[in-house]
């Protein structure tokens, strides 16, 4: 898969397709252009970068459907809608869902090459965050089930003798413990296993 940020045109429209494509090819922007949800679903892959340019009505599969397929997949790609006049409530629905923008037919080039870059900004940061996550959660299941326990006690400021009373170890087996875990998690002050333990559990909840 190609990690260079792209962006990717769903619309039924051809001369939509072209027009865009036509755009992006002047500024350099790598683009992709599909006629359906489907043929975009067919070429789909969790590790795209870049953004979506989403037609918000198509046969068989709307873009609203779509974004609802991608939002299951938890994708990452920012969605711009494009709408006709009517389509504005429809637009602002799914913005509510999660789409970054909409723009409306006919539209200003400048105006959606902003837009665009926007959205590639945000999906940077989304990708990092997730991608940050991640490395957390592996560091967090590097950790024995003793280690994870001195790891929540510790981070809940839980005192040592207590600590090795709960689990029915020594006090000196528990500074081993909170030590492999200071060393596992790559963390050196009381502070940051806080932090970890907070991001975390908010990892844990989104998930």
């Amino acid at each position: 898969m190609d990690k260079t940020p792209t962006v990717y045109i769903v619309d039924d429209d051809e001369g939509i397709r072209d027009g865009l494509s036509t755009l992006l090819a002047t500024v350099d922007q790598p683009y992709r252009a599909f006629e359906s949800a489907m043929e975009f679903l067919d070429h789909y892959d969790p590790d795209m970068r870049g953004c979506l340019i989403l037609d918000i009505r198509m046969p068989r599969v709307s873009g609203l459907e779509l974004q609802e397929i991608l939002n299951e997949r938890e994708s990452n790609l920012p969605i711009i809608f494009v709408t006709g006049h009517g389509d504005v409530p429809m637009a602002v629905e799914a913005m509510r869902r999660g789409a970054l923008d909409f723009i409306r037919k006919p539209f200003r080039e400048q105006e959606l090459l902003e837009r665009i870059n926007e959205a590639l900004d945000v999906e940077s940061v989304r990708r990092k965050r997730t991608l940050d996550q991640q490395e957390l959660l592996q560091r967090i299941d590097s950790l024995t089930d003793r280690e994870r326990a001195v790891f929540e006690s510790v981070a809940d400021g839980i005192m040592n003798k207590v600590i090795g009373f709960d689990l029915g170890i020594s006090e000196r087996t528990v500074e081993v413990h909170r030590a492999n875990v200071m060393k596992k998690l790559d963390v050196r002050t009381l502070a940051e296993l806080i932090r970890i333990k907070i991001a975390v559990e908010f990892a844990e909840r989104a998930d």
